[in-house]
Formats: structure tokens, sequence, C-alpha cells
């Protein structure tokens, strides 16, 4: 990503806010975790997306029409002492010479400043209610404004929550972003392939845990989207299965979810497989199933249609498949109206992908299933578990399938991200018998 990437964002979002107002984001805290350590730091995405600056404790400002300038960057200051401490910081000169801010102050300024900067703009646009410290510190800086109404201040009126622009526009990827998704994509259904050729009985979840985090960095992707799942067996009925401890059994299925983060963009694949090498019928079967339905949910993820259109369609294949192989009884449509399936299949088929694994994005407009759109990526993740219950005939218990991609919507379709992983099953057998 270039600054210049960063500067056409500003642009439209300060289009978007109008000559009438003004809007405040701050940065990203250091957490701690321990007594003196913190976790790694991890900028907010927002602020990434707007400015590139990778330090905590900053608040940028974007004042449409400001003559001064537009993009104001409030920020610690540089300081020897604790650079040698916790390393480089950019300071007020490289929030500017580095970092593309029209203006630039210490962050010990902020209070002093920020009445000046809010005066006289109707609107007032942050990020309302994720953190009730910076709530009540704008809203401090509002009341100082108010104050001086008698000699001629004009406070704003009207308050709006900042991300009801700012991810409108980050649902859009643009080129520089499609084409870091496209190689953390690559980077993860590589290492999705490496776990294929690697895994055996014996093995513990954490071993294919520790060579995909491995593979990851070495590709240059350090960081993961999310914590990766490894679910062997009845773990993978877990959906969010974390312990990846237990040893991977002869005869089990393991499921693996798991994508690297790469410059600040993610990547989110599921890939399920026998931990011997070789589906048996019954684990073929569902997984047939499972493939079948997300088939046909990427056939509906096109422009035009509704974000809803693949969940309906992968409903559809499954709520059959259930029927014919005896779990349920009745007629498709009905069991899917009384949300029958829900027991063997509980999530949605997907979400938007982009900075965050889930990504941010309306699902709906004005009450009505948003229509996808070029340039929007989602994922699409069918899947089954079966419980160990009289209902679920003793072949089928306790398997857990999900198969996940990363798909972008294009002009005339659609395009798989993640399709360096292979789904066929006998593209997986092949693979794991190479």
């Amino acid at each position: 990503m270039t600054m210049a990437d960063y500067a056409r964002r500003r642009r439209a979002l300060l289009k978007a806010i109008g000559a009438d107002g003004l809007a405040i984001l701050p940065a990203a805290r250091e957490q701690l975790r321990n007594r003196d350590v913190h976790y790694p730091f991890r900028q907010s995405s927002d602020f990434t997306y707007l400015t590139g600056f990778p330090e905590p404790e900053a608040v940028a400002v974007f004042a449409p029409g400001r003559k001064e300038g537009e993009f104001i960057l409030f920020c610690r200051p540089r300081d020897p002492e604790r650079e040698q401490w916790d390393g480089y910081r950019a300071g007020v000169e490289g929030a500017v010479a580095t970092f593309a801010a029209d203006e630039a102050h210490p962050l010990s300024e902020l209070d002093e400043l920020m009445p000046g900067l809010i005066d006289g703009r109707a609107r007032l646009l942050f990020p309302i209610g994720a953190e009730a410290a910076f709530d009540a510190r704008v809203l401090g800086w509002v009341n100082q404004v108010r104050a001086n109404v008698r000699k001629g201040a004009v406070a704003p009126e009207t308050f709006v929550t900042i991300e009801a622009l700012l991810h409108e526009q980050r649902l859009f990827k643009g080129k520089s972003e499609l084409r870091l998704m496209h190689r953390a994509a690559r980077i993860s259904a590589a290492g999705h392939c490496r776990l294929m050729q690697l895994c055996r009985p014996g093995r513990r979840e954490s071993d294919l845990e520790t060579e995909f985090l491995h593979h990851c960095a070495a590709a240059g992707a350090r960081f993961q989207a999310y914590p990766p799942i490894v679910a062997g067996g009845a773990q993978a009925c877990v959906l969010h299965y974390v312990d990846n401890a237990a040893t991977l059994k002869d005869g089990d299925l393991v499921l693996v979810d798991a994508g690297c983060e790469l410059d600040g963009y993610a990547s989110d694949i599921t890939r399920t497989f026998p931990v011997n090498g070789r589906f048996s019928p019954p684990q073929r079967e569902l997984y047939e199933l499972v493939l079948a339905a997300q088939a046909a949910a990427i056939a509906r993820a096109r422009p035009g249609n509704r974000w809803i259109d693949p969940h309906e369609a992968a409903l559809k294949v499954l709520t059959k498949g259930l029927i014919r192989l005896g779990i349920l009884e009745g007629k498709p449509a009905k069991l899917i109206k009384d949300e029958a399936y829900k027991p063997y299949y509980m999530h949605r088929t997907g979400h938007w992908l982009g900075m965050d694994v889930h990504d941010v994005g309306h699902y709906k407009q004005h009450g009505e299933w948003r229509r996808l759109e070029p340039g929007m990526v989602l994922t699409v993740e069918p899947g089954l578990y079966m419980p160990a219950t009289d209902a679920v005939p003793a072949a089928y218990r306790q398997i857990g399938i999900r198969i996940e991609d990363d798909v972008l919507i294009t002009p005339d379709g659609n395009e798989v991200l993640s399709a360096g992983a292979p789904k066929d099953p006998d593209a997986i057998e092949a693979l794991m018998a190479g």
C-alpha cells in the first residue's frame, strides 16, 4: 500500500463528510497482557485504512475545506529514551514527511487544539460508543465550544458515527487491496496443501498449527488473521475450537480453518481432509454433500444477487441431502422454513472479508438484503456438524466438515481467491498420497 492509496481514501471520506462536517478517529491502544508485557500491537483497521500510521495513541482529524490542511494528525513526539526501549517513533516531523499529514501536533496538545477545530462545524463524526472514555473526551471538547457561543462560537448539533461512512467505503476493495488479498489467499492455500501432505495418524493438532504458522511467516505473513482451528474427529463439531491439543487418530477427519494476515489484509480458508489420507464411504458422502452446497453457493455469488442468495442455495442442497441420508424427513421448503437443518448446520454461509476477517459493511440496506457488487469480497463456507444423537445414523455421528473459500465479486461473476487449496476429495487424496 502506498501513501497515494491512503490519500485517495481520505479524499473519498472528506467528500462524504461534507463541508460542514469534521471527523475524529483515534488509533488503537496498546493492551497489557500481564504485568509489564503487552499483547503484540495491531493498529485499528479503520485508522490504518485512512492513514497507514502504525503507532498507538494517535488521533487523526479530517476537516473538509480547512485552508491550513484537511488531514491533521496528533501523535507521540520523538523520545530518544523511550525509543531506546520500544523502538522508533515517527514523531510530528515523520507524521508529515512520511505519512503525508497536512499538519501534525504532539498528542499533549490534543485537548488544547480540538475545540478550535470543532468550532464552526455543524456535524461531528467519530466512533460513537466504541470507547466510553473517548466519547466523554469528545463531548468535553464540544462543551468547551458551547461555552463560547456568546462569543460567536458554533458547536455541532449533529453527531454521526464515522463507521456509517467509512465502513461502506471499506466494503469495496481497490486494486492495491485486492493484490494483497490475492497474495494472502495464495500463501494460506499453499499452507493448507502443506498440512495435507504432512498429516499422519499420531501427529498432534498443534503440529499442524505450528507448520501452518511457520509456512505463513516464511512466506512473509508473520501474523494470522485469527487463531487457527485444527480440529480432529469430534472436535470439528465445535465451531470455534482452538485448543489444538489432541492427537490425530486414524480413521478421523481433521478440519483446518486457518488464514494468514498480510500487510493488514485477511485470508480465511477451511479445508477438511482424512487424517490417514483416505475418506471412508460415510465421510466422503457427507463431504461431497458439503462440497455440492458450496458449489451452489459460489454460483450465486455474483453481481446483482442478494447477499443471502448464496446461503439459501447452500441450504437447499444441504437440506435435500439430509433428507436423502435419512436424517431429515419432509418437504425441503418446509424444513428450511422451520430451520430443521439447524442441529446440523447452525451458521451462515459466509461473511465479508478484508482488513478484518469478519470485515465491516452492512448486510442489509433499508431493511432488504443488499445486492452484491464488484469489488466486494466474501467467504463461502457451508458445513455439516453431526451430533451423536439417535437422529443421526451411527456411521455419520461426530463428523464435522466445513469447506471455506474467499470469493471476489467481479463484473461478470466471481473469482475464488483461495482456489490453490484443493477441495475435490480425489484431489485431496492424491495430494496426501504424494
